[in-house]
Formats: C-alpha cells, sequence, structure tokens
C-alpha cells in the first residue's frame, strides 16, 4: 500500500526533501516507517527520540495501523520558545463548562502582515471588561548573533486544527469570551508580528491566563517552524520537545 510521509524544519533538511511516497505491506504500522527511515539514513535515527508523528493531521503513536493513502507527519520539535518558568500554566475555567459562541475568522494563517488594529476590533464587544493581547515580534538578535530575518513555514492544514483547538479549550477552560490567534508564515522582517492572540473577556484575570497559556501551549505544540539567518548562515531554531503526551519515540 501507499502511504504519504511529510518533512518539515531541519528533518526535511537532514532527508534532502519534503516529502514523498513509500510502499508499505499491509497492516504495517507507524513503527515501520520510522525504521524505512532509519536504516535509510544514520542522523534520522538519532533525531528519532524528538519526533512527533502524526496520521492525517492528527497526533499519532507508533502502534497505530496504517491504511492506503494515509498521510504521516514527521515533526521535529516546534519553533518553541520557552516560558520564563519553562512550563505552560494550568488554568479552571471560571464560567463552567459552557463554550461561548466561536468567532468567525478568529483562527488564521496568514502570508501577509498581521493588522493588530482590525484582530483587536473584531474581537472586542461592549460587554468585554478586558482585551489581552499577545503580539509575537520578529527581533534582532539571537543568542548573541545579529538576525537578519526569519522564515516561517508549517504543516498548514494541521497547524490550523490545532489553533482552533487551543482557543476553544481557552474559552472552556478559562471561561473567556472569544480568543483569536492570528500566524503569519513565510519571510518576516525584524520588527513585524509572527503571532498575535487576542482574548476578550468579562474580567482581566481570566483574559490574562488564557492569553499566557495559549501561546505557551501553541509553542510547544502546533506544527510550525521557524528558521533564523544571519550574516554568516542560517539555522533552524532550536525547539523544545514536545510535551510526553504527545511525543512518541
Amino acid at each position: 500500500m501507499k502511504i504519504g510521509v511529510l518533512f518539515f524544519g531541519v528533518l526535511k533538511d537532514v532527508v534532502g526533501r519534503s516529502g514523498e511516497t513509500v510502499d508499505l505491506p499491509e497492516g504495517a504500522r507507524v513503527r515501520e516507517v520510522l525504521f524505512h527511515y532509519a536504516r535509510e539514513t544514520p542522523q534520522f535515527e538519532a533525531m528519532a527520540p524528538s519526533l512527533a508523528i502524526s496520521v492525517n493531521q492528527e497526533y499519532s503513536g507508533t502502534d497505530r495501523v496504517l491504511r492506503e493513502g494515509d498521510e504521516v507527519g514527521l515533526l521535529p520539535p516546534v519553533s518553541g520558545g520557552s516560558s520564563e518558568d519553562g512550563s505552560a500554566k494550568d488554568g479552571s475555567a471560571e464560567g463552567g463548562d459552557e463554550v461561548p459562541d466561536k468567532v468567525p475568522g478568529e483562527v488564521q494563517i496568514v502570508r501577509e502582515p498581521i493588522d493588530r488594529e482590525a484582530a483587536v476590533a473584531r474581537l472586542k464587544r461592549p460587554a468585554d471588561g478586558a482585551a489581552v493581547i499577545f503580539d509575537g515580534v520578529v527581533r534582532d538578535n539571537t543568542r548573541g548573533r545579529r538576525t537578519l530575518y526569519l522564515d516561517y513555514e508549517a504543516y498548514e492544514a494541521m497547524a490550523l486544527k490545532q489553533m482552533e483547538s487551543l482557543a476553544a479549550e481557552a474559552r472552556a477552560r478559562f471561561g473567556v469570551r472569544a480568543a483569536s490567534i492570528v500566524h503569519r508564515l513565510g519571510r518576516l522582517e525584524i520588527g513585524e508580528t509572527s503571532v498575535l492572540i487576542v482574548v476578550a473577556a468579562a474580567h482581566r484575570d481570566a483574559a490574562f491566563e488564557a492569553c499566557r497559556w495559549i501561546i505557551d501551549t501553541l509553542k510547544k505544540t502546533v506544527p510550525i517552524w521557524k528558521k533564523e539567518y544571519f550574516e554568516d548562515g542560517a539555522v533552524w531554531a532550536d525547539g523544545e520537545a514536545f510535551p510526553e503526551e504527545i511525543r512518541r519515540p
């Protein structure tokens, strides 16, 4: 049977391609895909413990049985950037289990500059007591090296699903009315916005907590990678290890 395999970030450079189709016997499991590339590329075997795996745009374990036409994503740690204390904060919903209505267009992946004012205006309502904004900006340095620009890539369909899930969970977990996540792909210059998160709620505490939780979780779980360009070369940004519940060595 034929299985599609996709590579991203630094893994794409290691195997020398972004994707291909492989032939596997009927009933093969995800682990057979890992064995296939470990035999082919020694560097892949060394990286395998840090990878997450998706099947048809959902995180998956290695025991899953594959079927004809399945799409397997081999995902190195995402673009990352840890919070100050190294962990995302848990929260509890203040407004019960009811999830507020979804705001149309609240989750987007774009390739043009992000319009912050428009995103905030789209979300705010007269009943809101707070609108908390996280504006992720491209800085001009990384670990002492002068950054020229960044280039973001994503497993786009899966990233959108993960972002939509984060927005829905934030509404339920923290009791906020609305949460918007907009992430940009492609080349970004210094000072431009890479990700914009806006959370609207009746009370500021819930809005702050939800906004912090969204960005911390996004940076660990959403399949988006960034490449940093310097005067003397370019590297894929080191990502944090995937959370244990989705990492499947």
